[in-house]
């Protein structure tokens, strides 16, 4: 899977403008993906998401990875899939074998090996931070993170509360990357954010 250093993640709550007017703002600064986490709507509303996500990445050449669904990407033609552990489990190989990128959320070094083991070709690692998402939980930190990265073959990509400036201790940790969300929702200027993740990560 060649996905670069982020991946962005939605969460059209969060947007204070139209949220494809949003999306096409962060596919236009050219992410290595963007998943389509909106954890709060019923199939046939995720479904009229995904219709109009995967156009504009498309028009972008921006990869587009939806989530939870995957009968959904199966009828929109899509063949990146982000899954919770508990959805991944169920999905049979046959299903799995329409999704070349196929991606889990892990949260602990257990959930990340038997990911891999289940056939993800990708994983989120997470939270490594502080965040808003997940208040008054701590941060599961980056001696977390690289023991997750030890224990599979596979990218693993940073979630949860990170900012522009963990970027270099994630590299070191040897995470391919990180996503990001509420920043990339909410920035003023989403080129600019962007850059700097990708700067900071390409600093080492």
């Amino acid at each position: 899977m060649s996905m670069s250093e982020l991946i962005c993640v939605t969460n059209r709550t969060l947007c204070r403008e139209d949220f494809f007017a949003r999306m096409e703002q962060i596919a236009a600064a050219r992410p290595g993906g963007i998943l389509l986490r909106e954890k709060d709507v019923s199939e046939a509303a995720y479904e009229n998401l995904a219709k109009e996500a995967l156009a504009i990445c498309q028009a972008y050449g921006v990869p587009c990875i939806l989530h939870s669904f995957a009968d959904v990407a199966a009828r929109q033609g899509c063949r990146r899939l982000h899954l919770p552990l508990p959805i991944l489990r169920r999905l049979p190989d046959a299903e799995k074998s329409r999704f070349p990128t196929l991606g889990a959320s892990c949260h602990s070094v257990e959930d990340a090996r038997e990911a891999e083991a289940l056939g993800c070709t990708y994983i989120t690692a997470g939270h490594i931070f502080e965040t808003d998402c997940k208040k008054g939980l701590p941060g599961r930190g980056l001696a977390f993170l690289k023991r997750v990265c030890e224990s599979v073959s596979l990218p693993v990509y940073a979630i949860g509360g990170v900012r522009a400036k963990h970027m270099a201790a994630i590299k070191q940790a040897k995470a391919a990357g990180a996503c990001v969300m509420g920043g990339a929702m909410q920035c003023e200027d989403v080129n600019r954010y962007l850059s700097e993740f990708k700067e900071k990560f390409h600093d080492l």
